[in-house]
């Protein structure tokens, strides 16, 4: 096995062969200015690129590589400074707002930049010193240097951020005229038409991908600057893609329980991953009361409102009847809302209302109508409900349940999905699958940083309990805030007491899990060390406390480190693999007992595999077993009717993480612990 600097050189042998190929660099990541696609339409570019790594596999030293893209957009930075000073407001600030942040790319030199500031005492017409001690000015140096003339003299310049060992360099300015923004912004995120057009481009089919890579192997062996780097470090790639031995799990059997009582177990659909086509029998076979199906368990919805702006009274109660007749198809008791009528859809107007409602203490949840996604006002009704109360709520846009071009079918689906997320939130499950482990606990983790304040993070842990003879799994989630930067072995040790001693009030006091599994998002690859050192050794210390008085047995522990943001991609020939497709051989580490499981489909472009790495396991189950509890749990949240690319728990972390970092802002109120309300 080759150490660490002899990968350092192979790696850095590498980028000096694609280099050579005359590709952009950016971020790191190399791209193809040759091979751009234009999207004129949107005044965008995309720049087909290659993500590249070399490291040590269970045999061999194998590298890896996967298509990416590059977003840049046709107008100038000046061009923007332009459209600024025509909208209300400061343009000034509406411009920093725009830039800061943002990376650029210089159009004479093809680098990019990070924006960090936007100076207006300075232009292009202002001198800096040059190493000759002389003086120019920024219109002379271009003129000099690039042969390019700046038209506006007056235009503020950009400040570039610098690596922290260059802080006391002088800075380095920008001119926003020579200046293209890359990415895309909020509002082209909300633009339908426009994510479409860039997923037509971004989202390669395997066999089109498969062709790309092949090309991109030869390439980069057969163009002679590039073939001169490898022969001169004397080294060779392979010429085709590696293969690698894989298995298929049966599919899954997911469990809706019958009239009579007794569990019917449906087969997930053969390679869609999805059942929603069962919940749709479930509400055709309900008009046959002997043979009817309904979901896992519902919880009657009696007493709920329903909040809506003026003139939107129609539309609401119309939905109403579509929820109550969906979920009397699904046994899920709905009874007619108190309707609330606003006079604006201002975020006051809302506060006003729901301050009244989260003090009903017979209320069980709220439904609020909004016209548009407005952050603000979303931000204002979750925090009202979930931090000043403990009231479920559940936000739809008026868009949503409109009937399209008039067909009021189209509004059956949505309801289905609303009605599913309803009964969730009040307590209900759904469906189920087969639970080999009686008494276990299943944990989540993950991290988002908070968006209001950079410098701290919330920690979101969320378990799924399951105890001997009890049908259905109970529920646990807690959050907490933290500096970010700081080690998260603290609240995860506190996490898992809560959720025990959540156990115990669920199931009896006497009882505790036999086994734990946690499965921890959120952790880069430099991080892993952290998670066996300090976490693994909390979560220890806890579980010594609570189970110091247990002499029957011991706590079983397993802690599986789960990373979906990696460049591998599997294929089955030229086609995606189906879900439950494993890989634990040739391409995983040496060093760790790892595996790849796809356990999602997608319909568009080539499914990403996501990465298992068991770093710690005393629970008694094997590699094949551990491998086929953690594909159950993908088919368990309960907000798509079908399986996801990680275990639902950490799912529903993440959720819980990114609705407290993005609009509560503080921890949700106790109360809620036991409810997936989060959904």
């Amino acid at each position: 096995m080759l150490s660490e600097k002899a990968f350092m050189i192979l790696n850095l042998m590498h980028r000096q062969a694609m280099g050579s190929l005359k590709l952009l660099t950016i971020n790191r990541h190399f791209f193809d200015p040759e091979a751009k696609i234009a999207i004129p339409q949107y005044g965008l570019e995309m720049y087909p690129g290659y993500v590249t790594s070399i490291r040590q596999h269970e045999q061999d030293v194998l590298l890896c590589v996967d298509v990416t893209h590059r977003v840049l957009r046709t107008d100038t930075c000046y061009k923007m400074l332009q459209n600024m000073q025509r909208q209300p407001g400061s343009f000034k600030d509406n411009f920093r707002r725009l830039v800061i942040g943002a990376h650029v790319m210089s159009v004479y030199n093809q680098k990019m930049y990070k924006i960090c500031d936007v100076d207006f005492s300075v232009s292009p017409s202002s001198s800096f010193g040059t190493k000759d001690g002389s003086s120019i000015t920024f219109m002379d140096y271009y003129r000099k240097q690039y042969n390019i003339t700046i038209r506006d003299p007056n235009q503020p310049l950009l400040v570039v951020s610098l690596p922290s060992e260059r802080i006391s360099s002088s800075p380095i300015l920008l001119v926003p005229e020579l200046c293209r923004l890359t990415g895309i912004t909020d509002d082209m995120r909300r633009d339908f038409r426009l994510m479409c057009t860039l997923a037509d481009h971004a989202h390669v089919l395997p066999d089109k991908r498969i062709e790309q890579l092949e090309s991109f192997n030869e390439r980069l062996q057969n163009a002679p600057a590039s073939r001169e780097v490898f022969q001169l470090w004397k080294t060779e790639l392979e010429r085709q893609l590696i293969e690698v031995p894989a298995r298929i799990l049966p599919r899954e059997s997911i469990g809706f329980p019958l009239v009579g009582g007794a569990v019917q177990h449906v087969p997930a659909g053969p390679e869609a991953a999805n059942f929603g086509r069962q919940l749709h029998r479930i509400q055709m076979q309900k008009s046959n009361p002997t043979t009817g199906t309904r979901m896992f368990k519902t919880v009657p919805l009696q007493h709920w409102c329903v909040v809506c702006v003026q003139g939107k009274e129609d539309l609401t109660n119309y939905f109403v009847r579509c929820l109550t007749q969906v979920a009397r198809g699904m046994d899920f008791n709905i009874s007619q809302p108190r309707i609330v009528t606003l006079e604006n859809d201002s975020s006051l107007a809302y506060v006003r209302v729901l301050s009244e409602l989260v003090n009903d203490g017979d209320l069980q949840l709220v439904m609020c109508i909004v016209p548009n996604d407005r952050a603000d006002r979303y931000s204002v009704i979750k925090r009202k409900c979930y931090v000043d109360g403990a009231l479920p709520c559940q936000v739809i846009k008026t868009r949503t349940i409109t009937p399209k071009n008039g067909n009021v079918r189209t509004l059956m689906s949505v309801a289905t999905k609303v009605v599913i997320q309803l009964n969730c939130k009040l307590g209900g499950i759904p469906w189920m699958v087969k639970n080999p482990l009686s008494t276990a606990m299943i944990v989540g983790i993950d991290v988002c940083h908070d968006t209001a304040d950079k410098s701290k993070s919330y920690g979101a842990m969320v378990a799924t309990m399951y105890a001997p003879k009890q049908v259905e799994p109970k529920y646990f989630s807690t959050i907490e805030r933290h500096p970010r930067g700081e080690e998260l072995s603290n609240f995860i040790g506190s996490g898992i007491s809560k959720a025990l001693h959540s156990y115990q009030t669920s199931f009896g006091a006497g009882n505790l899990p036999r086994r734990i599994i946690v499965y921890r998002d959120g952790v880069g690859e430099g991080q892993l060390r952290g998670v066996v050192d300090f976490e693994v050794k909390k979560i220890k210390q806890q579980l010594a406390q609570v189970y110091a008085n247990v002499k029957e047995f011991k706590p079983q522990l397993s802690v599986i480190v789960v990373n979906k943001r990696i460049n591998t991609r599997l294929f089955m020939a030229d086609r995606n693999p189906p879900p439950g497709t494993i890989v634990d051989d040739i391409i995983t580490l040496p060093e760790r007992t790892d595996f790849y499981l796809i356990s999602q489909t997608v319909r568009q472009g080539t499914v990403s595999p996501t990465a298992y790495n068991v770093v710690y396991d005393e629970g008694g189950l094997n590699i094949d077993q551990l491998q086929v509890y953690t594909s159950k749990q993908t088919h368990l949240y309960y907000n798509w009717c079908g399986t996801i690319a990680v275990p639902a728990v950490c799912q529903y972390a993440h959720k819980l993480a990114f609705m407290t970092a993005q609009y509560l802002h503080s921890q949700p109120n106790q109360r809620l612990e036991n409810q997936l309300y989060y959904l």
